[in-house]
């Protein structure tokens, strides 16, 4: 007989913390198998979105900045949280001309994934915005330093490669975008 994984109940939640881009909660479940109790926690998102831009002449708009986790600055794709009741895509063209002044007419879901089920809630949307032209001067949140950076299409594999490019959701979308092609 082939074993299956085993599901847990959540029985109880309690908030523990709200850190204003996100929530931690801790829940108390149960093993449904053998009733083995245990508490989880778990990252409450929003759901986010990032954008692969590549322009007329097939240069993606990349951003670099600092990212407090790793204390490093990184090179990545522009994107951000959906606002409360955006539509995906509407999020993705503001987070795209929010952080490089660049949009699209067009826009392409590339699909979603999960950044991190271990300990978060939330979807990624991806998506592509071919034909990308810089239509606006950056309008960045408070807390964000982003400098755009034009990169030849042709160059990304060996950016993710050589580890340049080292955001797994970054990678993701680069990945759903070869699948497309």
């Amino acid at each position: 007989m082939t074993k299956k994984a085993e599901t847990w109940k959540r029985n109880t939640t309690k908030q523990i913390a709200d850190c204003r881009v996100f929530k931690v909660r801790e829940d108390f479940c149960e093993r449904e198998s053998d009733k083995l109790e245990h508490s989880f926690f778990v990252l409450e998102n929003p759901d986010w979105v990032n954008v692969i831009a590549v322009t007329k002449d097939r240069k993606v708009v990349l951003i670099e900045q600092f990212r407090h986790g790793i204390e490093q600055k990184i090179l990545e794709i522009p994107g951000g949280m959906i606002d409360e009741n955006e539509e995906p895509e509407i999020g993705a063209r503001r987070e795209l001309l929010e952080e490089t002044g660049y949009s699209a007419e067009k826009f392409i879901f590339l699909g979603k994934s999960h950044p991190n089920p271990a300990i978060q809630n939330n979807w990624i949307y991806h998506f592509l915005a071919p034909n990308a032209e810089k239509t606006h001067d950056t309008t960045f949140d408070e807390h964000e330093s982003v400098i755009p950076k034009l990169v030849a299409l042709e160059e990304i594999p060996s950016l993710i490669e050589n580890e340049t490019i080292t955001h797994s959701l970054v990678i993701a979308a680069f990945y759903l975008f070869e699948l497309r092609k």
